[in-house]
Parts: C-alpha cells; structure tokens; sequence
C-alpha cells in the first residue's frame, strides 16, 4: 500500500486549503482513511478519519465545522478540504490506511503517507 500526501502549503489566517492522499496497491473498500498533523515539539494528533465504504466521517473538535475529508472512489483519493484556518493548524499532515476499523489513535493506522507541510501566517 502506497499513500502519496499533496497540497500542502503557506497560507494567511482564514485562507483555505485542500489536501489530497492518492492511495495505491490494494482495494481499499474495508479501510478507513485518517488525516492527522504533527506540529513542531507536539505529539501527532487526530484530525479526520473517512469510512471507505459508505462515506462515514469523524472530526477533532478542534477542526469540526472548518474541516471536510471526502474520498473519489474512482480517483482512490482521500481530500481534506480546510477552512477559515488558523496559525495553530500549522503541522505537517499526514493521510493514513486503517485496515478495518475506525480509530482516533495513530499507532492504530497501518500505512502512512509520507506528510505535507501546511503552515498558516497570522
């Protein structure tokens, strides 16, 4: 399994950016798909997570209502559109494979992408 992570960026507080994970090497129909961002000195956390089949999602408060993970199932890509961002979303973020089951923690994710840099100016 192959996750390959883009979009990443520098952006001005409130600007918006869409993040995309391009996923290869297996059919992904059992997986979920998660974000997470790992900021400078923090540990990585949880940002999104998107049930493969059937489209269910989860959020981190700290992103529920600005944040929006969909998937193109045609494409096998997983998109991570944000919104009004803020200086504290700066971290590299990662997309991450779950074989079977919904989870917030990452050393529950079985393949990880390769992160991208998203970095938001006050």
């Amino acid at each position: 399994v192959q996750l390959q992570a883009s979009g990443g960026g520098l952006v001005q507080a409130g600007g918006s950016l869409r993040l995309s994970c391009a996923a290869s090497g297996r059919t992904f129909s059992t997986y979920v798909m998660g974000w997470f961002r790992q900021a400078p000195g923090k540990e990585r956390e949880f940002v999104a997570a998107i049930r493969w089949s059937g489209g269910t999602t989860w959020y981190a408060d700290s992103v529920k209502g600005r944040f929006t993970i969909s998937r193109d199932i045609t494409r096998n890509t997983v998109y991570l559109q944000m919104n009004s961002l803020k200086p504290e979303d700066t971290a590299v973020y990662y997309c991450a494979a779950n074989r079977h089951l919904y989870s917030s923690r990452s050393y529950e994710y079985d393949y990880w992408g390769q992160g991208t840099q998203v970095t938001v100016s006050s």
